[in-house]
């Protein structure tokens, strides 16, 4: 029972208290009226007539003082003294009256005197609709958890409604909705409360908060009602899962992207609130160790960047799991997939692999002999691992491609010569097809192995040998050295004298070669007198299988030595002595020839250039000799005091550096002039007849081996300038006879020009030092123009010329001599 129900049985309580003391005390009450009217009515409405209902006079009534004393200050009603009418003096409001009665009544005192009487007005204030239901709160708020079971109660608010009976409130409605229904429950007072009754499972998700309106209806015509908004607040419970804004991410991403760039955003949504709505993201266990070490992931944002540079030739795809995890407890886990194609760049160089099947080739090698497989490898794909295979043009190697793709063979592309090349530096290139396009080089390094294919080769071809005579047998002389092009044992020389059918002229029997060194020794003396020149061939052989060998002349020329004395040729005795007499008449003038010593010299040059001197002379102002022609004159006429005989020793010496001399020793007489001419002539003629004939033949024989040799000469000068070759002839033959047995033979061996001279020298030669006296250096007066017509003769074929035309001629002098001279 609430206060305002107390108030009204209280005053109910006391009303009838007082009627009961007014009939105690007694005083007098005539009568007790009532009267029933609606609230709300204007003021001034009559209510009724009391004096004609109370039977009063109306005329009276104001001397009676008609009045109402009822003792209430807030007066709602009056009367009118004049006529007895009670009118409404305000607007009456029930509620306010009567509030929570069923009945409401005001209760009047009206009071006449003289006589006094009072009288009873009960007036009834019949409620009229007028109030709309009222809730104490415009709006009532429930949170209800998600999870809560369907049939869960909510005590609703109970509206209120001033106006009773009929006008009070008579029913509640909800609006529609899906989740809530109203269920009305009786409280202690009786009253029907509004009750809120879960009828679905409430979802957080789909619908946080649920906007419901209660309305109260009363029973008035027309009825009025009153609203509560009901808001009910859906909380949370951790019962989504998050959810991936897509199955799988699908991202294409450039090999070689910098490192921190961000790849994708994973984004899981979890429909559920606060710590059950936040979301982390962590890679999934069973992901490989390599994942995690090239992508990192954020765990608030789900942002995957880039952690180490990620290489499309090591990996094409990335397959990551992600783990979205609420806050919730227990927290809830999905699943979010992330697909990573890395696409290809040209980051990688191609590769070159040589598997050398001969890293050394021999250098007689076919064309087309495999050297080496060569295979080129990109790690790139697509036009990025087309490879293009090359080498360099400089050698004799081509590439060959093969059946399967990126590989080839290096092949020779000609023949080889070690002795040219040894080695070749192959230069591989490699260059894809990307852009840029990248390129890889590789040497690969060809040796090439010898074989015998080179002969020994001299660098001089014939050699020539000046040695002098007498010289030391077994001492060395001269060596030879060939060089083989080819290597180790193709290139081990071996020498030897090729040895000719045994013939008495073959000198190379008397010579010896070290056939390791190709030191030569003689095993003889030579004797320039003897042999003046000859020639000889050493044979190199290599050591290679088939050897192969070649040889060289060497042609020698006997130098030489002062080896020889002067020979007396006349005068010589019949005892073989150099002693002679010559008979003159005493009547010969100054300057009459009285004889003529004549001598030889073996040797050549200065060595057999003779000068004659008087050693002892009886009469030194009788004869005079010739220094150079050995002939004695007499200085002046005989007298009668000069001595019929004279003996004059001449000695005869040659140029040497260690001359030899030899004497002859001539007896003079002087007779008289009949006997002297008669003696000369007998002996004159003789002799002519003899050598007459001789001389005459031995004159035309050395004049046509001149003219021969000549010829030859001329020959091979044409030959020569035939085949139009720029050499300078080797050795000039010039021969030069000024006296008694004079010998002269000219060759030329570098830039200077040779000749070895017999008894008469040129004025103008010069000895050459560190020579034998024998050899003069003859100033070349020629003078090399740029029209002189160059020749070569052929050394072998002139060698043989000149030494046959010296040998023939000497011949011819010697004999020739020695027929004058005897």
């Amino acid at each position: 029972m609430d206060k305002g129900e107390q108030r009204r049985r209280w005053k109910y309580w006391w009303i009838a208290l007082r009627f009961s003391l007014l009939f105690c005390i007694g005083e007098q009450v005539l009568a007790q009226i009532r009267y029933s009217i609606p609230e709300e009515v204007k003021e001034g409405s009559v209510v009724g007539n009391i004096a004609k209902d109370l039977g009063l006079d109306i005329n009276t009534l104001v001397d009676r003082r008609f009045r109402i004393v009822s003792g209430s200050t807030d007066a709602l009603f009056q009367v009118n003294q004049n006529n007895g009418v009670l009118s409404v003096l305000k607007k009456i409001d029930r509620e306010a009256i009567c509030e929570g009665s069923a009945v409401c009544t005001v209760n009047l005192k009206i009071a006449v005197e003289n006589p006094l009487e009072i009288h009873y007005v009960v007036v009834e204030i019949a409620d009229v609709n007028d109030h709309s239901p009222r809730f104490p709160e415009k709006e009532q708020h429930f949170e209800i958890a998600e999870n809560t079971l369907a049939g869960a109660r909510f005590e609703l608010q109970s509206a209120r409604d001033p106006d009773v009976g009929s006008n009070s409130i008579r029913l509640y409605k909800l609006a529609k909705n899906n989740y809530f229904e109203l269920e009305m429950r009786d409280n202690e007072e009786e009253e029907k409360t509004p009750v809120l009754v879960l009828h679905k499972s409430l979802d957080r998700e789909q619908n946080a908060k649920h906007n419901l309106v209660l309305t109260a209806v009363d029973g008035g015509s027309p009825p009025k009602s009153g609203t509560l908004n009901i808001t009910v607040t859906v909380l949370d419970s951790n019962d989504n899962r998050p959810v991936c804004s897509r199955d799988v991410y699908y991202v294409t991403l450039g090999e070689n992207t910098p490192v921190g760039t961000s790849v994708v955003r994973i984004n899981a949504a979890d429909s559920d609130e606060g710590l059950n709505g936040d979301v982390v993201y962590t890679l999934g266990k069973t992901i490989r160790r390599k994942v995690h070490d090239t992508f990192n992931l954020d765990s608030i944002t789900g942002e995957i960047q880039i952690k180490k540079p990620v290489d499309f030739e090591e990996n094409e795809i990335y397959r990551l799991n992600i783990q979205a995890s609420d806050k919730g407890q227990p927290p809830m886990t999905t699943d979010c997939r992330v697909i990573i194609k890395i696409t290809d760049e040209n980051d990688n160089y191609p590769e070159i692999d040589v598997t050398s099947l001969f890293n050394v080739v021999p250098e007689d090698s076919k064309p087309g002999t495999v050297i080496s497989l060569i295979s080129v490898t990109d790690k790139d794909t697509g036009v990025n691992g087309k490879v293009i295979c090359s080498i360099s043009d400089s050698v004799p190697f081509e590439l060959k491609p093969s059946v399967q793709d990126n590989m080839y063979s290096l092949v020779t592309k000609e023949r080889l010569d070690r002795e040219l090349v040894q080695s070749y530096e192959i230069k591989i290139k490699a260059t894809d097809l990307g852009q840029p396009p990248l390129s890889t080089f590789k040497t690969l390094n060809v040796q090439v192995s010898d074989v015998n294919d080179n002969s020994p080769e001299f660098k001089q071809n014939p050699h020539e040998l000046y040695l002098m005579e007498n010289n030391v047998p077994g001492a060395s002389i001269f060596s030879v050295s060939a060089s083989d092009r080819d290597l180790n044992e193709n290139a081990a020389i071996s020498y030897q004298i090729i040895r000719s059918d045994g013939t008495n002229n073959d000198m190379g029997t008397f010579l010896n070669v070290n056939s390791e060194t190709g030191v030569i020794s003689a095993l003889r003396s030579f004797d320039f007198e003897t042999v003046k020149t000859f020639q000889f061939h050493v044979l190199a052989t290599d050591s290679g299988t088939p050897p192969l060998s070649s040889n060289v002349t060497v042609n020698v020329f006997i130098l030489d030595r002062n080896d020889n004395v002067p020979v007396i040729l006349y005068p010589v005795s019949s005892n073989g002595s150099a002693e002679g007499v010559e008979e003159i008449p005493r009547n010969v003038n100054a300057g009459h020839l009285v004889t003529k010593v004549r001598a030889y010299d073996a040797d050549i040059g200065y060595n057999g250039w003779l000068l004659f001197s008087l050693q002892e002379v009886s009469d030194h102002s009788l004869f005079g000799l010739d220094r150079y022609t050995g002939q004695i004159r007499t200085l002046r006429s005989f007298t009668e005091t000069d001595e019929a005989q004279h003996k004059l020793v001449i000695l005869v010496k040659d140029n040497g550096n260690v001359s030899l001399s030899a004497t002859a020793t001539v007896i003079i007489k002087v007779v008289e002039p009949k006997e002297a001419f008669a003696a000369s002539d007998v002996k004159n003629a003789v002799k002519d007849e003899e050598d007459n004939d001789v001389t005459f033949y031995l004159i035309i024989t050395l004049g046509s081996v001149s003219v021969l040799f000549l010829i030859s000469i001329i020959v091979l000068i044409v030959m020569q300038c035939s085949k139009s070759t720029d050499c300078s002839s080797k050795y000039l033959q010039d021969t030069n006879y000024d006296g008694t047995l004079c010998h002269s033979i000219q060759y030329r061996s570098g830039d200077k020009r040779y000749m070895l001279v017999g008894p008469r020298m040129s004025i103008g030669s010069t000895i050459v030092p560190g020579s034998n006296g024998n050899t003069l250096v003859v100033p070349d007066r020629r003078r090399r123009t740029s029209g002189e017509v160059s020749f070569k003769l052929y050394h072998i074929n002139y060698t043989i010329f000149l030494s046959l035309y010296m040998r023939f001629e000497s011949f011819l002098l010697h004999s020739f001599f020695f027929l004058e001279f005897h």
